[in-house]
């Protein structure tokens, strides 16, 4: 597998870490990650979107949401059974699982449910009214009579 090295790009630019860091990420992604829940993305509004985890077999006290520094963790931690039950086959998996999600500026967690085996997540950008564009009225400014000449004076 081919490397890169963005140190390069960190010394020309100013400002433009996150942009780095996301290609970091992007280009380290293991490529043994486990793709264990699935989950969905979806956009839910202009600035709102929805991250839906299943998780069948995992109660409300085996998840854990927590958000820090723009990194959202989801885990599930399953606790030990220590009933004597034998499986002639097991296909739902309740392993512990780690997934994280990595927040854009001013996004955050608006709320969190879990319904019939999905874990729903609602996420909604909030931009500060000091960031979001304004409008500047552009005033007339008097007319000047200095500058008017007068016809009959040229003439």
């Amino acid at each position: 597998m081919r490397t890169f090295d963005l140190t390069p790009l960190y010394r020309a630019t100013v400002g433009f870490d996150q942009i780095a860091d996301l290609m970091d990420r992007a280009l380290a992604s293991d490529v043994g990650q486990s793709t264990y829940p699935p989950y969905n993305i979806e956009k839910t509004e202009d600035d709102a979107w929805r991250i839906s985890l299943a998780v069948a077999g995992f109660s409300d006290t085996d998840l854990s949401i927590e958000v820090n520094d723009r990194a959202l963790l989801v885990t599930g931690r399953k606790a030990e059974d220590d009933s004597d039950r034998k499986f002639l086959h097991r296909g739902i998996a309740t392993r512990a699982f780690e997934r994280r999600f990595h927040l854009a500026d001013h996004v955050r967690v608006t709320g969190a449910s879990h319904v019939d085996g999905m874990l729903h997540i609602d996420l909604a950008r909030e931009v500060p009214e000091a960031l979001k564009p304004r409008r500047i009225a552009i005033e007339k400014a008097a007319a000047s009579h200095t500058d008017v000449v007068d016809a009959k004076a040229v003439n």
